[in-house]
C-alpha cells in the first residue's frame, strides 16, 4: 500500500530555514513525479514544486530562489528545503505522488516572530 509521510514541520521565524521530508513506500519517488503542495484557508490549494524521473524541477514562482525540492532514491524520501521563509509561506505542506493520485497528511509550517 502506497504510503506518503510529511515530517519537519514547525514554527520558525520570518528568514529562517526548515526542511520538509516526505517517506515514501509502496511506491518508487523515483520513478514518478512528485510534488508539494501547500494550503491555508481561504487560499486554494498551490503547487509550490516538483521533481520528475529525470530530476527536473519546477517551481512555483513566489518560492523560486527560495525553496529548492530533491530527492534521495536510496531512502525513497522527498525533500523540501525551505529558506528565507515569509509569513506569506505559513500554510499545511502535503506531499503528493503519481499525479497528485496518492497524497501524505500533511504538516504544518508556520512562519511567525
Amino acid at each position: 500500500q502506497v504510503q506518503l509521510v510529511e515530517s519537519g514541520g514547525g514554527l520558525v521565524q520570518p528568514g529562517g530555514s526548515l526542511r520538509l521530508s516526505c517517506a515514501v513506500s509502496g511506491i518508487s519517488s523515483s520513478i514518478y513525479t512528485m510534488d508539494w503542495y501547500r494550503q491555508a484557508p481561504p487560499k486554494q490549494r498551490e503547487l509550490v514544486a516538483s521533481i520528475n524521473r529525470s530530476g527536473w524541477t519546477n517551481y512555483a514562482s513566489s518560492v523560486k530562489g527560495r525553496f529548492t525540492i530533491s530527492r534521495d532514491s536510496a531512502k525513497n524520501t522527498v525533500y523540501l528545503q525551505m529558506n528565507n521563509l515569509k509569513p506569506e509561506d505559513t500554510a499545511v505542506y502535503y506531499c503528493s505522488a503519481a499525479g497528485q493520485a496518492y497524497w501524505g497528511q500533511g504538516t504544518q509550517v508556520t512562519v511567525s516572530s
